[in-house]
């Protein structure tokens, strides 16, 4: 008896140590999936559906070349060319992000105004929640109309509103239009008075562009006076070329080593001065 219980016991433990392993090897799958699949979501996220991650990284390694050539023939072929193609090819990225960042503003702007057409289809003209969303979408503005059309697509192919709210949180990657998408499913499975959370909720966004807008006017003049960080040194490097031997001076290891130290200068001031300017982003808590 003694004997059966230990073998048992001996047998759970296996049972355990082996479950454990199974669970952590499924979590880390998952997780390397996830980094696998974030290319992807963000150049989605920014509008780029028909730009593959190859092409993306194809489109940096060439302009990082072609300004690589251009420093190459202004201080000569060495780090400092070297450095200025390795900055230069995260220009694509820097865009998409800018893209993104408009796309932002634009749906900060647009949900109060979608909002209160979303009360008045899904109030007073009776409309169904999925068609009022979708409605509303193709409606607004042109960055988040993409969005809205593949929302639309899923939709007739499925008539599953929770699928489509996905597609929608996938695309628009918004904190607002989650939070929206939330209220709509919840009114759909549950109900409730739709009418008033969303009166709320667009009260609580016209309140925060006005702030944000605000925000954004005081910072105008930062941001022009930011632009000197590069125009200076740029344009006193250019102006060396002609002074004395500053052509033939950039050559040398002492001048290739000074110039590769201010353009890291430069990158790191601009840095700084981007994060001290940056407003605060909400943060997207149902994005799942």
């Amino acid at each position: 008896m003694t004997s059966f219980l230990f073998a048992l016991l001996a047998g759970l433990g296996v049972h355990l140590i082996l479950s454990r392993d199974a669970d952590s090897n499924g979590v880390l799958a998952d997780r390397l999936a996830q980094i696998a699949q974030t290319p992807r979501r963000l150049m989605t996220e920014a509008g780029l559906d028909d730009v593959s991650p190859a092409q993306f990284g194809g489109a940096s390694l060439i302009v990082g070349l072609g300004a690589a050539a251009v420093g190459a023939m202004v201080f000569g072929t060495g780090l400092s060319s070297m450095l200025i193609g390795a900055i230069a090819a995260t220009v694509p990225a820097a865009s998409w992000r800018n893209r993104r960042a408009r796309r932002r503003e634009v749906a900060l702007d647009a949900w109060p105004r979608m909002i209160d057409e979303l009360r008045v289809l899904t109030g007073a003209a009776g409309r169904p929640i999925p068609q009022a969303l979708i409605e509303v979408g193709l409606r607004g503005p042109e960055e988040l109309r993409p969005a809205f059309v593949a929302a639309q697509r899923e939709w007739a192919l499925t008539t599953d509103f929770g699928r489509t709210t996905k597609v929608l949180k996938e695309r628009l990657a918004d904190p607002t239009a989650d939070v929206i998408l939330e209220t709509l499913v919840v009114a759909v499975e549950v109900g409730g008075d739709l009418e008033t959370r969303l009166g709320a909720l667009a009260e609580d966004r016209r309140q925060d562009e006005i702030d944000r807008k605000d925000a954004a006017a005081k910072q105008s003049g930062a941001k022009f006076a930011r632009l000197f960080v590069i125009i200076v040194p740029a344009g006193m490097a250019l102006a060396g070329l002609s002074v004395g031997d500053g052509a033939s001076a950039y050559g040398t290891v002492t001048g290739q080593l000074l110039v590769s130290a201010g353009i890291a200068l430069i990158v790191v001031c601009w840095i700084w001065a981007s994060r001290i300017m940056r407003l605060p982003q909400p943060i997207r808590v149902f994005d799942r």
